[in-house]
């Protein structure tokens, strides 16, 4: 048997022996990325933004925390973190909430089709330590309030007011992503203890109404899982953490993505990155800092997370190195980006512009180390696509 698949076996510890069959071959020999050689080569010196980058991409400053934004008269909000972008005619809007509390809320950038910004506004304000959300398909941004018994607010980028969505339940939510073959949303939650939700709307489209499920699943690292619904999503006196028996416990769930029957998930206590194949019903570790071999694991902090239409993810990591790790559909992972002299801060909110040819993300901190010295950034260049 392979290291590597020893390693894993360990880990599912006595949960693998529910695998008989196809299952349990496919289940072993799925070890969660390793290192290797990035497909765009090895970091260059950094450039005169203190980023790391591969040949033949550039960065750009886009904002600053406190700042006008170059061609508008926005002030950039501080401590920026979780974003996305959406197509906008030629153009796109990229969005970005803001994790402070109290005076949270969310911004957008307009670019033209040259990615130049040409205005910037706020979507939401007066909420509590916006961290990250999602973007949903009828092109709205759910922003998540990272405290005890926060909300998920639905705003809207395209113009309208924000609006509290009490249905997707009262806890210290994180991140969002929307199933449109489900017509699902998946959720996850910031605690040691947190737990992996979703939400049904009665009406797709209509987050006023639904049932908050959880998922439920054994303690192994991997295996097969069930949802079930949340008795009370207003989780008082009871958190809605507590509520299902079997309910699987993560470690301080962090970022959320969705494409092709897959979510996507991170969590930040162990430094995992989880895969839940919602076709087959079942759930791995697409990567585990503790699994890597050999060498030093490339990711730790991990945080935010996006996928490029190639199907590689970008994981943002939380301090550590600074940087932003690519994981590849054949499981290998490696930096894509490092940034100097910020190791007080964060990297939050990476999201690709409709074309996939510009990465946006922010540095929460900056070279301060304070919410108020935040940088958001863009990233171009030769992604596979």
């Amino acid at each position: 048997m392979q290291r590597r698949t020893f390693l894993r076996a360990s880990v599912l510890g006595t949960g693998a022996l529910a695998f008989t069959g196809s299952l349990w071959h496919n289940a072993a020999l799925a070890a969660p990325a390793q290192n290797a050689p990035g497909p765009y080569g090895p970091l260059l010196a950094a450039d005169a933004n203190g980023i790391h980058l591969p040949a033949g991409f550039t960065s750009q400053v886009i904002a600053r925390s406190g700042q006008t934004v170059p061609g508008t008269s926005y002030t950039w909000h501080r401590a920026p973190d979780g974003g996305a972008c959406f197509a906008d005619g030629s153009g796109w809007i990229y969005v970005s909430n803001s994790e402070i509390s109290p005076g949270g809320g969310a911004s957008a950038l307009r670019f033209d089709s040259g990615g130049v910004v040409v205005s910037a506004n706020s979507i939401l304000s007066g909420t509590r330590q916006n961290c990250a959300g999602g973007a949903t398909p009828w092109n709205t941004w759910l922003s998540c309030e990272e405290v005890s018994r926060g909300y998920v607010y639905e705003t809207y980028p395209f113009g309208g007011s924000a609006v509290r969505r009490p249905a997707m339940g009262r806890f210290k939510h994180e991140a969002a992503a929307a199933d449109p073959v489900r017509k699902v949303i998946y959720l996850t939650e910031d605690e040691s203890n947190g737990r992996f939700y979703r939400f049904v709307p009665t009406t797709w489209g209509d987050l006023s109404s639904g049932r908050l499920q959880v998922l439920r699943a054994g303690s192994a690292a991997s295996g097969t899982f069930t949802w079930a619904d949340v008795p009370d999503p207003d989780g008082f006196p009871t958190a809605t953490r507590s509520q299902v028996a079997g309910a699987k416990s993560f470690n301080g769930g962090e970022g959320c993505y969705y494409a092709d029957d897959t979510v996507w998930f991170t969590t930040k206590g162990d430094n995992r990155v989880w895969q839940v194949n919602l076709a087959a019903g079942t759930y791995e570790l697409a990567y585990d800092d503790s699994l890597v071999n050999p060498g030093t694991p490339p990711l730790t902090g991990v945080d935010n997370v996006t996928g490029s239409t190639f199907g590689d993810l970008y994981v943002a990591e939380d301090g550590a190195s600074m940087e932003i790790c690519l994981i590849t559909p054949d499981d290998t992972i490696s930096p894509f980006l490092r940034i100097n002299g910020q190791s007080s801060s964060e990297i939050t909110g990476p999201a690709f512009n409709p074309a996939g040819d510009r990465l946006y993300f922010s540095s929460q901190r900056g070279t301060t180390g304070s919410s108020s010295g935040g940088i958001t950034y863009c990233v171009s260049g030769p992604f596979r696509t």
